[in-house]
């Protein structure tokens, strides 16, 4: 490599990330964070790269949304016969993680993938926008299509045969849950002497450790 990519690299915000100030548990360290997430500049705080392992054992990731969070797991939508869908229906052990660069921070989590229950799933389709639930049943998401036109063809037929209707949830459009055994905290220092806790599941509770960075 004859010159780097980026020529200066920024410095973080500095925000510490200690021991005697970060909660035991993880998701108490976690939706304080969310909740200064959501009122920064960012434009979409909850966005995470999922990644999931295709038939060929290679990682494949994308963006999904978080749309909501317990103290089991990290809840998305998609459709089951994504490619996302089958890979995690073959292989449940998946990751996400969390960058919100305007604060300095991410959060890593892994664990396992499990749908939620079809109550769960109908109550949040539900409250989608009708344009939404439209098109959960105009995509056949991850086919080939043969072009844009194929598919805003779809949303017309749908929109007629569901004039004034209410709109069914797919059977193939759900949720998932992530079970987190694994949760990292990283926090951007200055001179890249970053902050790093790590969160272990195991024996009825969380461990916690500092990582090197």
């Amino acid at each position: 490599m004859k010159k780097p990519l980026v020529k200066n690299q920024r410095e973080y915000p500095d925000k510490q990330l200690l021991e005697k100030i970060a909660p035991r548990d993880p998701f108490r360290l976690f939706h304080h964070w969310f909740r200064q997430a959501l009122g920064s500049s960012s434009l979409d705080p909850n966005a995470m790269a999922l990644s999931t392992i295709n038939p060929s054992g290679r990682p494949s990731s994308r963006m999904v949304l978080l749309k909501g969070l317990d103290k089991k797991g990290f809840v998305f939508f998609t459709n089951y016969l994504s490619q996302k869908g089958k890979e995690l229906k073959k292989h449940p052990q998946t990751s996400l993680l969390f960058f919100w660069p305007e604060l300095g921070r991410q959060v890593r989590v892994e664990g396992k993938a499990l749908r939620i229950s079809s109550a769960e799933s109908e109550e949040y389709f539900k409250s989608r926008p009708r344009g939404s639930q439209l098109s959960a049943w105009a995509s056949h998401q991850s086919q080939v299509v043969p072009n844009r036109e194929v598919l805003e063809k779809r949303m017309r037929e749908l929109e007629k045969q569901y004039h004034n209707r209410e709109i069914p949830r797919p059977p193939h459009w759900g949720g998932y849950r992530v079970i987190p055994v694994l949760i990292e905290f990283w926090s951007g220092r200055r001179n890249r002497l970053h902050d790093r806790l790590v969160y272990r599941k195991g024996g009825g509770g969380w461990t916690r450790k500092r990582l090197s960075p």
